[in-house]
């Protein structure tokens, strides 16, 4: 059979996908999977085998349209994530396709996009912390910054986890869900500054449009996570810590181009900014120095959606979860 025929055959077979709504996905995800699969695909993007087109947007009547797509040989699949903004609300939605062209998992992503967004922080943390980092300050109180905590604990041995979040309840709350999350006390910042000054790694998860802390306070050699901000109108990290860093490193530098408020506002050189995958292939520097303070950007990337759905649709075969359906019959 010619492998033109074998690939029509495979896809007349597999014309039933598997649809995941997020009550499903939820007992399904499980961090260190998603780290391990995000760093996989992180890693071909940055050897060359993998593909990535950054998020493309379009604004109809009060609301937005957002959609990302990718290609990952690890995770064995190609794939999008599209959502939409509007009403108030926030709705995605990944869609896997086998190597084949056929349909095999169509994914609400609300929960899903979180868990692959903290994977992403802790890989870039493995790769980028300083030696021996103990002190984490998170800045930022939602339910992607407690994916930020989850993934940290897991890429570093926290001894002092600091939480600041401008609202005291939703802070108070916040430190809770990552005790429960990490089984030991985090400590409850009363100030952005209190929880910045003299921490090891700083993860800004916030959808601030105006930095939420001050170059002054972070100290050198740290690693400061800049993780909220992916549109240009937005900046959570200072443009004095953008000028002044050793290093800067984006999850993928094409992009940062387009939607890094961070980095565009503060008028960055892009000759200084490399990708994560790059540096996980050895094929750009990271950290070289312990004494170099490192700034990571992070905007979200197609392919770590893609990775993350392989591992919740494994999972989700495994255990018969979601709803089968017929699609193209």
């Amino acid at each position: 059979m010619s492998p033109t025929l074998t690939l029509f055959t495979r896809a007349i077979v597999s014309a039933v996908a598997l649809l995941l709504r997020e009550s499903d996905v939820e007992p399904l995800l499980d961090m260190d999977r998603v780290m391990a699969a995000v760093e996989a695909a992180t890693h071909e993007l940055g050897e060359g085998i993998a593909q990535n087109q950054p998020r493309r947007r379009v604004f109809p009547p009060g609301g937005i349209l957002n959609v990302m797509f990718a290609f990952s040989p690890a995770a064995g699949f190609s794939g999008l994530k599209a959502y939409s903004v509007g009403g108030g609300k926030v709705r995605f939605i990944v869609v896997l396709f086998d190597l084949a062209g056929a349909t095999q998992a169509l994914i609400e992503a609300d929960l899903m996009g979180a868990y692959r967004t903290g994977a992403a922080t802790g890989v870039a943390i493995r790769a980028l912390a300083p030696p021996g980092a103990r002190t984490v300050a998170i800045i930022g109180t939602g339910h992607q910054a407690r994916t930020q905590a989850m993934a940290v604990t897991r890429a570093l041995d926290v001894e002092e986890l600091r939480v600041y979040g401008r609202d005291p309840d939703r802070r108070r709350r916040f430190a809770e869900q990552v005790e429960a999350d990490w089984g030991r006390a985090a400590v409850v910042a009363d100030s952005a500054e209190a929880a910045v000054t003299g921490a090891d790694v700083v993860v800004a998860m916030t959808n601030s449009a105006e930095p939420v802390f001050q170059a002054r306070w972070v100290r050198p050699g740290a690693l400061v996570c800049g993780c909220g901000s992916n549109m240009p109108n937005r900046a959570e990290v200072p443009p004095e810590l953008v000028r002044s860093a050793d290093v800067i490193v984006a999850d993928q530098v094409e992009a940062a181009q387009l939607e890094s408020g961070d980095l565009i506002r503060a008028g960055v050189d892009w000759t200084r900014v490399v990708g994560l995958g790059e540096v996980l292939a050895g094929k750009a520097p990271g950290r070289t120095d312990p004494a170099q303070t490192v700034l990571f950007e992070s905007h979200g990337l197609a392919i770590w959606d893609v990775a993350a759905a392989a591992t919740v649709l494994e999972a989700a075969r495994r255990q018969g979860a979601g709803e089968e359906i017929p699609l193209f019959v």
